[in-house]
């Protein structure tokens, strides 16, 4: 693993909070500047998100079909009432599937290449690899298109440093490089085209599609899935 990182964040959201684990959770500053942009708006109804097993053909019309959103207002992160503009990488909220829980995720283009790193609480987190440093998170996920890793050992913040995004609301789409996520209810799904890959993530787990197949995982690495 390139990055160890222990997490510190939070819910955005008006009434509820969410933690996932660390010493300190990043909010978001109030009033007029550095607030949140807008969670109103809401996609067309095209029937439920796609199951495991789908083509990648049909994960993607699913994710194109959701309402575009603005990428410009996803490129700043809150942590404890300051917000830092990330330039050319992008962070996001989104819903996970279970009541008031959140799936915070972000890029590093200095360090990952673009990848998306994503991070949620699962309802049935596997057990800790055997080897490795480092605090567990079960719902690290980080997915590159022609990879995926679930869960993970870090030791500090690592690509969430400076908090994390606002939230894209159930039914908009995000296009960020080669990536174009869609939020609902059940979870995010979130696709890369340069791969033909996509992975969905929810409090239920983390499902690949496409070309991803599993592999033998690093020793501080819970799952592995690649291309």
């Amino acid at each position: 693993m390139r990055m160890i990182g222990l997490i510190a964040v939070s819910l955005l959201a008006a009434a509820c909070t969410q933690s996932v684990g660390g010493d300190a959770e990043p909010s978001a500053p109030s009033g007029s500047t550095g607030s949140l942009p807008s969670s109103t708006a809401a996609a067309p109804s095209t029937g439920g998100a796609p199951a495991a097993g789908s083509a990648i053909a049909d994960v993607i019309k699913w994710v194109e079909a959701g309402t575009p959103a603005d990428p410009g207002e996803y490129r700043v992160a809150f942590r404890d009432g300051v917000s830092t503009e990330l330039a050319d990488d992008i962070a996001f909220t989104a819903a996970s599937g279970a009541p008031h829980g959140v799936t915070q995720c972000i890029t590093d283009t200095a360090f990952l290449d673009g990848a998306l790193t994503c991070l949620v609480d699962l309802d049935s987190p596997p057990p800790p690899p055997n080897e490795g440093e480092g605090l567990w998170k079960p719902g690290w996920t980080e997915f590159s298109g022609s990879a995926m890793q679930v869960g993970a050992r870090h030791g500090d913040p690592g690509p969430f440093v400076n908090g994390i995004g606002a939230e894209l609301p159930e039914g908009q789409s995000l296009a960020f490089g080669d990536f174009r996520c869609r939020s609902d209810a059940s979870g995010l799904l979130c696709v890369n085209y340069a791969f033909r890959s996509a992975m969905k993530i929810s409090s239920a787990g983390v499902t690949p599609f496409g070309c991803l197949q599993p592999t033998t995982a690093p020793i501080d690495v819970g799952e592995m899935f690649s291309c």
